[in-house]
């Protein structure tokens, strides 16, 4: 079948691609690195083909993307990307969601970091922008909701912003000034948007602060736009707090009802925690200072008593920890570092371990209803 990829007749190429979408999992999917990557290169030619074909095709190279010489084929190959990246920025184009899955693949391969200084031509109907990641960061803000183009939502671009945010050089990029790329992603990690979108944001949230190179200068900027985002998706209905403790709060979380909804997905608390982490740690005494004063002790108590979760748990005992050593920065940033697994851990913490001194109660029974931190 991969010998008809380039066949003369559209219907036998059409016929060749569907038929080949069931080869592209598992083992079976070794017959695409035949004849020196032959048929990779034929289906880098069909994604430019009639819009069934190319569906076809970019289904197939989503899926083999994930071995590691075919994605080192793809995503070094210039030609190649130029087409995927005029194609799924085009506001007409039918297969826009499968280019942005395939891009989000792509994003695993660090030569996919040029795209912060690839020169592209401006896309009049979308933004003066000239470099791909900047296209491709109007792209989603612009898309997301169907107004770009109204057979896609481009939600799996959040991926590559998320991978690409590793570099130091884009992570940069994503938090500067006037108006932080990253700031404009905020919104998705509302319980509101769907899983994948919160999921993806919370990850470029992290990757972002974890890289940063200058985190104790950039970090406090960010703090007025980036704690109430994380702390919104922390807190419950009805939040049980003192008047105390609610008038530290940022003020868009001092009003929060019976409609407010708490994250319930495990892997976006635990990567918002550890963003919360971030900010404290990397950010020099004015992110310790920030957070702690913006009133996220009483969310993360409130937090730590509702989760059941171990490693949720366990990222709200390393923020307390630090909110309230009195260690300098230097020796708390020297105990950080990231996991095997991608977690934010402490230098000495056994991998999957906790890190915690203690539990963190709140003394319901007292008359004024005191917190005591139990370390």
């Amino acid at each position: 079948l991969v010998e008809f990829l380039h066949h003369g007749n559209t219907q036998i190429r059409q016929i060749a691609a569907k038929s080949l979408v069931s080869y592209s999992h598992g083992t079976q999917s070794s017959i695409f690195k035949t004849n020196q990557l032959t048929p990779v290169k034929d289906l880098k030619l069909l994604v430019k083909d009639y819009a069934p074909i190319a569906e076809n095709t970019l289904t197939i190279l989503i899926n083999i993307s994930t071995d590691p010489e075919i994605l080192r084929s793809l995503a070094e190959d210039d030609a190649f990307l130029e087409s995927v990246l005029a194609r799924v920025t085009n506001p007409k184009e039918p297969n826009a969601n499968l280019l942005s899955m395939l891009l989000a693949n792509l994003a695993k391969s660090d030569s996919l970091s040029r795209l912060l200084n690839l020169k592209r031509p401006a896309v009049p109907s979308l933004s003066s922008a000239n470099t791909a990641l900047d296209q491709l960061l109007d792209l989603f803000n612009a898309g997301v909701h169907g107004k770009y183009n109204p057979l896609a939502t481009y939600e799996y671009l959040v991926y590559v912003f998320a991978d690409l945010a590793k570099f130091p050089t884009i992570a940069t990029h994503l938090t500067s000034a006037p108006t932080p790329p990253l700031t404009l992603l905020l919104p998705h990690l509302s319980p509101s948007s769907p899983l994948l979108l919160r999921l993806a944001t919370a990850s470029c949230i992290r990757n972002t602060l974890l890289a940063l190179p200058t985190p104790t200068s950039t970090i406090p900027t960010l703090l007025p736009l980036l704690l109430p985002a994380l702390l919104r998706p922390l807190i419950g209905p009805d939040p049980p707090f003192t008047d105390e403790e609610t008038a530290l709060l940022p003020e868009e979380l001092q009003y929060l009802g019976p409609e407010q909804k708490r994250e319930t997905d495990v892997r976006v608390l635990e990567q918002v925690v550890e963003s919360l982490y971030l900010l404290v740690g990397r950010g020099g005494e004015e992110g310790k200072k920030g957070v702690k004063e913006g009133g996220s002790y009483a969310v993360l108590r409130e937090l730590h008593l509702w989760v059941e979760d171990d490693g949720v748990r366990g990222c709200v005992e390393r923020v307390v920890d630090v909110l309230m050593t009195e260690e300098g920065d230097e020796t708390i940033l020297g105990k950080m570092r990231e996991g095997e697994d991608g977690r934010v851990v402490e230098v000495g913490e056994e991998r999957g371990g906790r890190s915690g001194r203690g539990t963190m109660v709140r003394e319901e029974d007292s008359e004024d209803e005191k917190v005591v931190d139990v370390f």
